[in-house]
């Protein structure tokens, strides 16, 4: 079953159209990454399935259910980390959970929550003096209460540092392995490549690409960089492997080449190195980053399938 459901929707605000017959389907206990530049249309999208705002045109299901008519029975099986979280001040952090347990009525246990996120020392402390990063930690923990069977992340990255950016990845995936479905918006583009099953990318309000990051590559032909470690490596050799069918091109480095090539082509590249006489000692693949896979979708032409 799709865990969120959209389907043809469309959102305008007067003359501005914000998101453009946007269909798409999240599947229970996937990590789905959502991409887009700034005005591409994701909070508007995330606010349509939380039921903040109400599509012009189309159809919204989360959980199995219409995103309107059971808006409060979605939303206790939800948990959301809201982009620009504002904290109360005045309360501790202790405080900012034990008042999430209750509006969900949920009865797990504020501090183990706050341990979870690292932020259990700071648990007496009133929110109004934490970092934008311990902000971050804190609406983790208040998304997490009641074991969510959807978990929204907007921009969940913002403000940590690296422990704390990999810690999150952590979290997510512990999530994703107890069966939650995790929605994840993000500017990190790095963090989204480390733990999103899928994603898709939003441009100008329309879906331009769903895949998993590997589809993705496929699609857009990207190049993989095979960087190879010999002894040495003669000119006849280096003209042999330009020679390759798929490779692009090689280069130099003392005594490592680097091979431009399509996937298929790294075992042809390599056997003819070793033809030709070349010891290699070792090689590794460089990947096309995800960030190259956004911007050729976000900012170039778009990319037929």
């Amino acid at each position: 079953m799709a865990a969120i459901e959209l389907d043809g929707v469309t959102k305008r605000f007067g003359d501005l159209t914000a998101v453009s017959d946007l269909s798409l389907e999240v599947q229970e206990g996937e990590v789905y990454g959502f991409l887009g530049p700034n005005g591409a249309g994701k909070s508007t999208t995330i606010n349509l399935v939380l039921d903040f705002i109400r599509p012009t045109e189309g159809s919204v299901r989360v959980l199995g259910r219409d995103a309107q008519a059971d808006s409060v029975a979605i939303r206790q099986r939800t948990g959301v980390l809201p982009e620009g979280f504002s904290v109360y001040d005045r309360l501790t952090g202790l405080q900012h959970v034990e008042f999430a347990t209750k509006s969900k009525e949920s009865d797990d246990d504020p501090e183990a929550l706050l341990d979870r996120v690292g932020i259990l020392d700071a648990a007496d402390r009133k929110a109004g003096g934490y970092s934008k990063g311990m902000r971050q930690r804190l609406a983790l923990a208040m998304a997490l209460v009641g074991d969510p069977d959807l978990l929204i992340l907007d921009e969940p990255s913002t403000g940590l540092d690296p422990n704390g950016a990999r810690e999150m990845r952590e979290i997510v995936r512990e999530e994703a392995d107890r069966g939650t479905t995790v929605f994840f918006s993000s500017h990190v583009l790095g963090q989204v490549e480390a733990v999103c099953d899928r994603v898709g990318i939003l441009r100008d309000g329309t879906l331009v690409a769903e895949d998993s990051i590997e589809g993705l590559r496929e699609t857009t032909g990207a190049e993989t960089t095979l960087r190879v470690e010999t002894a040495s490596v003669p000119n006849s050799a280096v003209e042999e492997v330009r020679a390759v069918d798929g490779v692009s091109g090689v280069t130099r480095d003392g005594d490592a080449l680097y091979v431009d090539c399509d996937p298929d082509a790294k075992t042809t590249a390599i056997a003819t190195l070793e033809s030709a006489g070349v010891d290699v000692t070792d090689f590794e693949t460089e990947e096309t980053s995800l960030e190259d896979i956004f911007v050729t979708y976000t900012e170039g032409e778009e990319v037929s399938a």
